[in-house]
């Protein structure tokens, strides 16, 4: 089979795409044909070898994919060659495997997609999945609330807009450029933000009428994440989930000390998906219900490429550039 193999780490040029050897499900696994790769940024950190779980090299990178049961090893009962399903890494022993024509996986790690499920849109949900969690286990807000979204025009930022809409809140996009606010405000976005054109503060405060947002997710860390905390409403909470530029500083709890995060009693919460590392009741949870939006036609991914799987370094250096609208996709 066709699969790019990470063999040492560095820029996107150590992505090799490769013959390798097909693997044959043992007992108690299934062999699944891949359908479309998700691209995501923990596979960056991998390549660079930066990431805090790296795979042991050589590796396929790779976290997420859709497709269909190919061959069943000895003794599988929950599946039928044919079936629709998506891997994702979060429920395999490494973070790593999905950059290929095939995988094969223990038969508890897929989940099961319904017939009609659309596979490049399945290929997308580990975006969904992180977003569905910054919403309704780190943070919970009422319907009729608002959230202040950045980064809003990459696969989670965009999967965090349209689940916070599901959800019945007011989504506030912050992005980087007019070409991304175009395509968020085409997307459903509420309100959109052109942080490199408008004074953002000035905007929350006229959207919310000097009220404030009630959420903040933010994944680029760094000394700015601190001035989201005078954005925010009485009770507010601001979730760092990154650290896109750097590690929060040190400001921020002086800044929660004084001023209007003071008086507003706000929060901050720091979330990472590896804390359900351990559990993976949680886990489906969210998965079950994002499948069910799926299959209901509810979700839509925000589609910036599909790129063939021998362009991996491609999808890399394009996300690396910060010139991706949404999620790119690899097609084997």
């Amino acid at each position: 089979m066709k699969a790019i193999v990470l063999s040492r780490t560095g820029d996107p040029s150590v992505l090799e795409y490769v013959d390798t050897p097909t693997p044959r499900p043992q007992p108690g696994e299934v062999l699944v044909k891949a359908d479309t790769i998700g691209v995501s940024r923990p596979e960056l950190l991998v390549r660079r070898g930066v990431y805090a779980w790296m795979p042991p090299l050589p590796a396929i990178p790779g976290i997420e994919l859709a497709g269909t049961v190919a061959e069943l090893g000895a003794g599988v009962t929950r599946f039928k060659v044919g079936d629709k399903v998506y891997v994702t890494a979060r429920e395999l022993a490494e973070r790593a495997g999905c950059y290929a024509e095939y995988i094969a996986v223990p038969e508890r790690a897929p989940f099961r997609l319904p017939a009609e499920a659309d596979l490049e849109a399945a290929a997308c949900l580990s975006n969904y999945q992180v977003a569905w969690h910054l919403l309704h286990t780190a943070a919970r807000p009422a319907s009729g609330q608002s959230v202040l979204i950045a980064s809003a025009s990459g696969g989670l930022g965009s999967a965090a807009v349209q689940l916070a809409k599901l959800a019945g809140l007011t989504a506030i996009a912050l992005v980087g450029s007019a070409d991304k606010a175009r395509a968020l405000q085409k997307y459903g976005a509420d309100h959109v933000i052109d942080t490199k054109a408008e004074d953002v503060a000035a905007r929350v405060a006229t959207i919310t009428n000097n009220i404030g947002v009630d959420l903040v997710l933010d994944p680029v860390g760094g000394k700015g994440f601190a001035t989201y905390l005078a954005m925010l409403a009485p009770f507010g909470l601001a979730v760092s989930y990154g650290k896109l530029v750097g590690p929060l500083d040190a400001n921020i709890v002086e800044a929660l000390d004084k001023g209007p995060a003071y008086l507003n009693s706000t929060a901050v919460r720091i979330f990472t998906m590896h804390t359900l590392d351990d559990k993976p009741a949680i886990r489906a949870q969210s998965m079950n219900d994002l499948i069910s939006k799926l299959a209901s036609g509810l979700l839509h991914p925000l589609i910036h490429a599909r790129l063939p799987l021998k362009d991996a370094r491609r999808a890399h250096e394009m996300i690396e550039a910060r010139d991706v609208i949404g999620k790119i996709l690899l097609k084997p």
